[in-house]
């Protein structure tokens, strides 16, 4: 059984999400008070073809009306294949929520944790800028707009070395004042900014306080 609703969790199916988030961030969800049982059956009706009922879009078990965003779902749009059909069983025959609603619902969750962390991240070590031609070689630096992060402060390229990466990348890392955040090793009361951070280190053949190092080819 599927749940008709309003507005809800609409992140799961890897195949499923971009269609979601079409729908969610232009408004497309037409949500209306009450609840609503459909079978598969009953939903196949929904694909927005000519003397079709209505055009809905099932995900996570809670089924939308999506028809203010018809150009998109109804039958030969791109995420039409989507439309009246289930993408997982999260909804029991007495509309109750499955344990498999509850796995995807907990999923969800750690990767918007994650999420979250790596953005908490990205504005403490912001990536560097980076060029490279077979002619001059490569070259790393730093801006107070690199990698995205607008910021009062330009830092200096270092490794970042992560744990479960094959491969270091590149950010740029305050030197001066204290440190961002705690790390095991680290220093609470230094005026060297992320300098001695434990996942850092410097690039061979570049000054330690140089905002740009280059490399030859």
């Amino acid at each position: 059984m599927l749940r008709r609703g309003g507005r809800g969790l609409l992140l799961g199916l890897a195949a499923a999400a971009a269609a979601a988030a079409a729908a969610r961030w232009l408004g497309w969800w037409g949500g209306r008070a009450g609840l609503r049982l459909f079978v598969p059956e009953e939903l196949a009706r929904y694909r927005g073809g000519p003397g079709d009922p209505g055009l809905y879009l099932a995900l996570l078990g809670r089924v939308y009306d999506v028809s203010s965003g018809r150009r998109h779902y109804e039958p030969g749009a791109h995420y039409s294949g989507f439309a009246g059909r289930v993408t997982g069983r999260f909804y029991g025959e007495d509309g109750l929520p499955t344990p498999a609603l509850s796995r995807v619902e907990a999923m969800i969750s750690r990767g918007a944790e994650a999420g979250r962390r790596a953005l908490e991240e990205k504005q403490m070590f912001p990536p560097c800028n980076a060029e490279w031609s077979s002619s001059r070689g490569g070259r790393l630096w730093c801006s107070p707009e690199s990698g995205g992060v607008s910021r009062d402060w330009v830092g200096v390229p270092r490794k970042l070395y992560k744990p479960g990466a094959k491969e270091p990348h590149c950010v740029c890392v305050r030197t001066t004042g204290p440190p961002s955040g705690p790390a095991p090793g680290l220093p609470a009361h230094t005026n060297r900014g992320d300098l001695d951070h434990p996942s850092l280190r410097e690039y061979t053949g570049c000054p330690p306080l140089a905002v740009s190092c280059s490399f030859p080819p």
